[in-house]
């Protein structure tokens, strides 16, 4: 009788963040999809527990691993500095431990280019690795460029508005303006955490949640300048749908959308990390009710500073709100934007929300807060051309006009053609024949021959 082959284990490390968490899910539910065993490695907080939604997932927890009371101390950049330096030692202990368990089946780590401390681990057990990326193709590229230059001189050169607008050689439309890191704390940490992200160290294979078709000259960049095969499979939440929400989420948002016109609403989520001030809530809450424009409005956890900022509005501005928004602090969002309702999504313009957004040829108002944001957004607005930018300081004439444009307007309706025409790429590229389905297929093949 032949001997039935054994399955490969694929241990999956992600960072503890809902963005970086859901891709490394839907990843993990792929590759399950494809008869490999997946085991994940979590820290102390924001982890995902077993469910019915992830059969035959091993969930294990890193010993000693940072708390979440050091990130808010710390803020995300010296957050992921310290927990590197003090995951190495953890994590070769949960593999240890796992080697021990389960025998020698572990076929692969697949950890998440801010988790760079495991491929001590994988060299020390001789056990291939693989890092995956949880932004874009183009954000990865423009670490790898700035990680060259002489730090000291770029950010002197930077000053001159010739240089800001300079393109990048061979990564057009991206110019050095985009490559200064903005908004995450102090310089020199962030230029450690580029550094040590862009060195690939001993990985054999990089994944990017991606397309082809949305990103090909970053990924040819890459590709050359890696060294190493490079799979651009997403987007992920397409392929295997996983839900891995580390806040509830509100379902009653779906009902208030079904008694709204069609492409009336206006979604607005800033993510689960991005934080508005009392001011500009105010601005943006009275610019949503000038344009008379419904609006599903997701506060996140802590995206808005002030906790009772409804009670803080004028009876007037309290009044058009409760009329003609719906207020959730978070929604099945990839439902939401698939909601014939739904005729554009105000975003941060993270990397997840993006594609979401893309895949379901929603167009946006783009307000980015910092670093692969801003690049998003530019990409968005300028390269495909599916949203527009809502820069400086938020007041209620520019809000009620960025809606108006993108929900009435004729340039709002020529947004929409040119979404739809992006999905069907999107939608094209994970079906069988199509670059991500390939490149899973081909990460597939190289994880069972590794």
């Amino acid at each position: 009788m032949e001997k039935k082959q054994e399955k490969k284990r694929i241990v999956l490390v992600p960072v503890p963040a809902q963005g970086h968490v859901t891709p490394f899910m839907q990843l993990g539910k792929a590759l399950s999809l494809k008869g490999f065993l997946i085991t994940v490695a979590q820290g102390q907080f924001n982890r995902i527990s077993p469910s019915p939604d992830f059969p035959g997932f091993q969930f294990v927890t890193i010993p000693e691993s940072l708390p979440e009371s050091e990130l808010k101390r710390l803020g995300p950049i010296e957050f992921a500095l310290k927990h590197n330096k003090t995951n190495e030692a953890s994590f070769k202990d949960c593999i240890a431990q796992l080697l021990l368990q389960q025998g020698n089946d572990i076929a692969c780590i697949i950890y998440d280019e801010s988790m760079y401390s495991c491929e001590a681990a994988a060299r020390e057990f001789k056990i291939p690795c693989v890092i995956f990326t949880t932004t874009s193709a183009t954000n990865h590229a423009s670490r790898c460029v700035l990680s060259k230059l002489n730090a000291e001189r770029f950010f002197s050169d930077i000053e001159d508005p010739e240089v800001q607008d300079k393109v990048v050689e061979n990564l057009y439309p991206l110019r050095y303006k985009h490559l200064r890191p903005s908004g995450l704390g102090p310089l020199e940490p962030h230029l450690e955490m580029r550094r040590e992200i862009v060195n690939k160290r001993t990985a054999s294979a990089f994944i990017i949640n991606t397309s082809n078709c949305l990103e090909s000259l970053s990924l040819s960049w890459l590709q050359q300048e890696l060294k190493i095969p490079v799979y651009p499979l997403g987007p992920l939440h397409i392929t295997a749908s996983a839900p891995s929400s580390l806040l509830k989420q509100d379902r009653s948002c779906i009902e208030w959308l079904n008694k709204q016109k069609p492409r009336s609403v206006i979604y607005i989520s800033m993510g689960s990390m991005a934080h508005m001030e009392t001011k500009e809530v105010v601005e943006t809450a009275w610019g949503l009710s000038d344009s008379n424009q419904p609006f599903l409005w997701v506060t996140g956890s802590g995206s808005i500073t002030c906790p009772d900022w409804i009670e803080t509005f004028p009876e007037e501005l309290r009044k058009t709100v409760s009329e003609r928004g719906y207020i959730v602090k978070w929604a099945p969002q990839i439902e939401v934007l698939a909601h014939p309702a739904v005729g554009g999504f105000w975003s941060h313009c993270g990397w997840n929300s993006t594609l979401e957004s893309i895949a379901e040829g929603v167009p946006m108002i783009c307000r980015p807060f910092h670093g692969e944001q801003l690049l998003n957004a530019m990409y968005i607005e300028s390269v495909w051309s599916v949203g527009i930018q809502l820069e400086g300081e938020v007041e209620r004439v520019t809000v009620e006009r960025a809606v108006k444009r993108l929900i009435v307007d004729e340039e709002g309706a020529c947004m929409r053609d040119r979404a739809r025409l992006l999905k069907d790429k999107v939608k094209t590229s994970v079906r069988n024949g199509g670059s991500s389905y390939n490149a899973l297929d081909e990460l597939v093949k190289y994880l069972e021959t590794d």
